[in-house]
């Protein structure tokens, strides 16, 4: 474990500073260092939306898991929120350099709405309670929802789940002290979703004036994966000839985001980052997140959404005195140069106190 000393300046605030890291925690007690680290200090990143445990291509082990965390952890994720995933990734938990897991167990979805053999797939609506029952007692703090898939049969986006069922699956949920979360690309699902009282919609590239209300008055959050929202276009164009509405809807929906996003955040949509890893997007792609959330709202307000507000959402330490150190370091304040296009890359990563190779 390394035993480091700080000094230069931390967001937030932007104020001077002055700390060790030693045990593999932040102390202002001047302390022995082995190693001197200058310039801006940020909490550690939270990948709010990542799949270790799923690969484009065959079956996830540990291995490749372990893989991919280090990749997020390179570019100074220090927390992932993994929101699905058929493999068990807790054995990874603990291990020097990787990062802290909160997991959400096997998405739930129906049979032939959604990815073909990824997560539980149930026969029918009815089932989803008992299987919310089924996650609470795994002990996952999340559990996590398919909200809307294309519906062949509609030949478009549509819900999965009738209104009352989702009401019950969420106090299920909640009686059991879990929180629960729903991926929605399109409209249709998200009112009853939201008055269900979710905890937090995936994606939400389907919002309205209507339902950003509902989020701002419910505090319900977002974590809104633009850069997954950015795949669209491929993601429709095989089904361009055989379903047209839903290749349509998908375009709209990939042309209006940044709108449809800063709308969210201008009305006070708590909203956090996440790459959506794991298929589509490569590992380590937060910082191309944090730079498209920087394009709808302020540049500190983009690096807070991956660093110090969502480790409060998730209940996880910034920099303060005995927390664990987790901390992404740069050479110059990296505000400017987001608000030019992009982050700049870190001179020094830090996961609960270890100084991480890059």
């Amino acid at each position: 474990m390394s035993s480091v000393h700080f000094s230069g300046f931390t967001l937030p605030g932007g104020e001077r500073d002055e700390f060790w890291v030693t045990g593999g925690a932040i102390t202002r007690d001047r302390a022995p260092a082995d190693a001197r680290l200058t310039g801006w200090a940020v909490p550690g990143y939270v990948d709010a939306h990542c799949h270790v445990g799923i690969v484009a291509d065959g079956e996830p082990d540990l291995v490749q898991g372990r893989a991919l965390a280090l990749d997020d952890v390179r570019v100074g994720v220090t927390v992932i929120r993994e929101p699905g995933s058929d493999l068990d990734t807790s054995p990874l938990d603990g291990q020097p350099g990787l990062p802290r897991f909160v997991r959400m167990g096997r998405h739930i979805a129906l049979v032939k709405r959604y990815t073909r053999g990824l997560g539980e797939q149930l026969d029918d609506p009815s089932q989803l309670v008992d299987a919310v029952r089924r996650r609470t007692a795994e002990g996952h703090p999340w559990i996590k929802l398919v909200g809307d898939w294309i519906d062949r049969s509609a030949g478009d986006l549509a819900p999965l789940w009738p209104d009352d069922v989702l009401a019950e699956a969420v106090r299920v949920a909640h009686d059991a002290g879990a929180r629960i979360t729903a991926h929605v690309f399109g409209e249709d699902a998200l009112p009853g979703l939201l008055a269900a009282g979710v905890d937090a919609i995936e994606h939400g590239s389907g919002l309205t004036e209507q339902t950003i209300a509902v989020m701002v008055e419910k505090g319900i959050a977002l974590v809104p994966t633009m850069i997954q929202i950015e795949n669209f276009p491929s993601i429709a164009a095989p089904a361009q000839e055989k379903f047209p509405v839903y290749h349509r809807h998908m375009i709209a929906l990939f042309e209006r985001r940044e709108e449809t996003f800063r709308a969210a955040w201008e009305a006070g949509v708590a909203m956090y980052a996440g790459t959506d890893a794991g298929g589509f997007n490569v590992h380590g792609a937060l910082p191309r997140e944090i730079a498209a959330l920087a394009a709808v709202m302020p540049p500190e307000e983009a690096i807070a959404a991956a660093s110090w507000r969502s480790r409060q959402w998730l209940g996880f330490a910034g920099i303060e005195e005995g927390a664990p150190a987790d901390l992404v370091v740069y050479a110059e304040d990296p505000r400017p140069a987001l608000a030019a296009g992009a982050l700049p890359a870190p001179s020094a990563v830090l996961v609960r106190g270890d100084l991480v190779p890059l």
